[in-house]
C-alpha cells in the first residue's frame, strides 16, 4: 500500500470514478494518506460523489505521471468519525477552508478491497491487493 500511496501523494491529482445507475463519472482528487494502516481520501457528504458511493462503493482509480499510471479498483467505504476526519483534515490544511470534522458534511473514504496495477509501456504490470 505503500508504494500506491508514494505514487498518489508524488503526482498529487488521481481521478475518482463512480457510477450513477448505468452513469459513469469521473473528477480530480487529490487527497490520498494513511490513517490506521488503511489508505484514505476525503471529500464532503453534500457532493454527488459521496451519495454514489453511499449506493454503490465501488470505485476505479487512475493516475499518471512520468510515463507510468497507477489503476486502482476498490471499495470507498464512508468513514466520517470524528478522529479519521480530525487526521486527515490535519494532514492537508488547505481544506480546512472548506471543511470542519464536526460540519457534518465532511467524509473519509476508506479504500477496501483494494487492487493496484501500476503500468507503463516499458514495464510489466505490478500488481498489489491491500
Amino acid at each position: 500500500m505503500n508504494e500506491v500511496l508514494e505514487f498518489l501523494k508524488k503526482y498529487h491529482v488521481f481521478y475518482l470514478a463512480t457510477v450513477d445507475g448505468d452513469q459513469p463519472h469521473v473528477r480530480p482528487f487529490g487527497v490520498a494518506e494513511e490513517y490506521n494502516g488503511k489508505l484514505y481520501t476525503q471529500t464532503g457528504k453534500k457532493k454527488n460523489v459521496a451519495k454514489q458511493l453511499k449506493a454503490n462503493p465501488k470505485a476505479e482509480i487512475c493516475c499518471f505521471g512520468d510515463g507510468k499510471w497507477l489503476r486502482i479498483e476498490c471499495e470507498l467505504i464512508w468513514d466520517d468519525s470524528y478522529e479519521t476526519l480530525h487526521y486527515l483534515l490535519d494532514k492537508n490544511p488547505n481544506l480546512r477552508r472548506m471543511y470542519d470534522e464536526k460540519d457534518g458534511n465532511c467524509l473519509g473514504l476508506r479504500f477496501e478491497n483494494a487492487k493496484a496495477t501500476f503500468s507503463s509501456f516499458t514495464e510489466p504490470p505490478k500488481t498489489i491487493e491491500f
